[in-house]
């Protein structure tokens, strides 16, 4: 049984690690900071989730806190990345080839 979970950790490490390399490679690759937290924020996300579960299987962690530690971080990673998007367009951080600003307007309409 040892050695299935050590083989899940390893396994789960690598998954996780390419993940968050993506991510971290998508915020640097794309254009303007909005692309940038879409990739980080879906990819990265998932990369933190699949260490958590290497860190349950390999660690003395408890199943029942790993699974807390994990929904947190699946509801907190869009809110976090749609909070640094919205202060981002609230200072004026410009859109690189932007085709459409939905937001235009109702920036317009409130002030």
């Amino acid at each position: 049984m040892e050695n299935i979970l050590t083989f899940i950790a390893i396994l789960a490490v690598c998954i996780g690690t390419f993940f968050s390399l993506t991510g971290v490679l998508g915020y640097i690759r794309f254009p303007d900071v909005y692309t940038g937290l879409h990739a980080s924020a879906k990819v990265s996300v998932f990369g933190a989730v699949f260490l958590m579960v290497a860190a349950i299987s390999w660690t003395p962690l408890s199943f029942g806190k790993g699974l807390v530690l994990i929904s947190l971080l699946l509801i907190s990673g869009p809110v976090i990345s749609h909070a640094l998007a919205s202060a981002a367009y609230r200072i004026k951080v410009p859109l690189k080839q932007a085709v459409r600003d939905d937001l235009n307007h109702v920036e317009n309409d409130n002030t």
